[in-house]
Parts: structure tokens; sequence; C-alpha cells
């Protein structure tokens, strides 16, 4: 299947059920707390999306695009983000995307995201960017999933959805990757450009004429993310680090490493969304 016709099928991203349900609490408070807010949509890749579609869409025209959750919900208003919360489509079952295991992806996608957050913050980038890149960064390979879960099946028999490799195999199976994908929906959300490029080009970020640093950042976080599920050794890591991109942003296998999340373990409504 091409690219744009993948993205041209509608596809239902699922939730995590608890974050759905901390936030369907909080809401029903009169005057809910934005800071829990923030907290419990930064868990959330599929809802984080919908809120900053929302948030961008054409009904506000606002004068720049919105980068990340929490400036959306100081312009959303309670009954819309309630709204938007209730027809969240839930991943309650192990099967709701085919083929990859929703629990996983949700830590995976937690901790790129604070890894890319903390990881700007050195290479002097735009933090809450950074982590809504890192946040959303792989919802193209839910998509992929579930538009063309057959083609895809070939593709997991050869390597895992969270394998180091799985970009390069998958364009050079499909003549596109995950963050093709993801960067399709960002574009179709009108999320600002530089979130845009650093997803398109977060697999291979020195392809695009003009370096994006946010896509060398996304890369190095999803790097260390993965390698973490792979439960890479210490001279995996060494081998697989990916220092051209780390020279680029001044960061070294040292200093990516420092950055790990305090608790690998924890579950992904634990996060501390707010910066």
């Amino acid at each position: 299947m091409e690219l744009n016709a993948l993205l041209a099928r509608p596809v239902a991203l699922p939730s995590l059920p608890r974050a759905v349900a901390l936030l369907m609490s909080e809401l029903a408070h009169e005057e809910p707390s934005l800071r829990r807010l923030n907290q419990f949509f930064g868990t959330d890749p599929a809802l984080a999306g919908r809120l900053l579609e929302l948030a961008n869409s054409h009904t506000f025209q606002l004068p720049r695009q919105i980068a990340g959750v929490p400036e959306a919900l100081a312009l959303l208003g309670t009954a819309q983000v309630r709204a938007l919360v209730m027809s969240a489509p839930l991943g309650t079952t192990s099967r709701s995307v085919p083929g990859v295991n929703m629990q996983q992806f949700w830590r995976y996608s937690l901790n790129t995201a604070k890894l890319a957050r903390s990881l700007a913050g050195i290479a002097q980038q735009n933090q809450v960017a950074a982590y809504t890149a890192g946040l959303l960064h792989a919802l193209g390979e839910l998509v992929i999933h579930l538009a063309d879960p057959e083609r895809i099946q070939s593709i997991n028999t050869l390597v895992a959805p969270f394998d180091l490799r799985r970009g390069k195999i998958e364009q050079r199976i499909l003549g596109y990757c995950y963050g093709h994908v993801t960067a399709g929906l960002a574009r179709r959300w009108r999320l600002p450009e530089t979130v845009v490029d650093a997803l398109q080009y977060q697999s291979a970020p020195f392809e695009h004429s003009a370096y994006e640093p946010l896509a060398g950042v996304i890369h190095l976080a999803a790097w260390r993310a993965r390698a973490r599920e792979a439960e890479l050794g210490d001279k995996e890591l060494a081998v697989t680090f990916p220092g051209e991109v780390g020279l680029a942003l001044g960061l070294d296998i040292d200093m990516v490493l420092q950055q790990d999340p305090i608790d690998w373990t924890a579950r992904p409504d634990a996060a501390d969304y707010v910066v």
C-alpha cells in the first residue's frame, strides 16, 4: 500500500484505558486541574494527538501552531476536552492492534518522550516540542498495523515492532517507515513544521536538505528507549549508539545514558508531563 493511500484510510488509534479513566475523573470536577490534565494527556499518544489536532484546527484561527498539550488545554474549554476524551477508542484487549503489544507501546512512547525532553534541554531545543514529538513518534506503527495487517505481519517475522532496525526494514520493504506515517498524521493535524520535520526525519536525521536538530533528539531518544526494550548490554549499547547524530547535537553516549528516566518500570499514568 502506498503511503498516501495508507494515510487516507481511517483508523481508530486506541488510548490507554487508565489515562481515559483518570481524565474523566478529573474532568468531572467543577474546576479541573490543568496540571493533572497535562499529566494524563501526556501519557497517551493517541489522546495527545487528537487534542493537538483540535487545538490546531481552523476553528481557532491562531497566528501560530500549537506544539504542546499544556498550551492546547489552555485554549480549549472543559466541554470540548471532555467530549474528546469520551469519544476515545480504548485499547482494552491485547488484540486492539494486531501484532503490537499495546502495554509495551505505551511504555516505550512515554519513555521516548521523557528522554526527548531531557535531551532537548541539554541541546537547547524546545522541550515541549521534543516531548510531543517523542510521545507521538511511533503512532505510525499503529496505523501501519491497523491498515495493512497481512503485509506488516511478514515484517514482524523479521524484526519486532520496537527493534532498533525497524525503520530501515520498513523503508526497504514498504518504501516508507512508521516515522513517515506519523509525520503524515502530524501534518494533517496541522502541528508546527519543526515537529512534522522531526517526525519525518527521525530515522535518518541527515536526509533533509536542512538539518532539523529536533529530529536528532528524537532519533537518540528512540534509540535509548528501544535499546532498553531489547535489554542491550554495555557492549551492544556502545556498538549501536548513533554517534554521528550525537555529535551534531554535542551529545555523547554517556550524556544520553545519563538522561534515563529515574524509574523505567513506572506505569504510564504515573508520568509528570508538566515542563
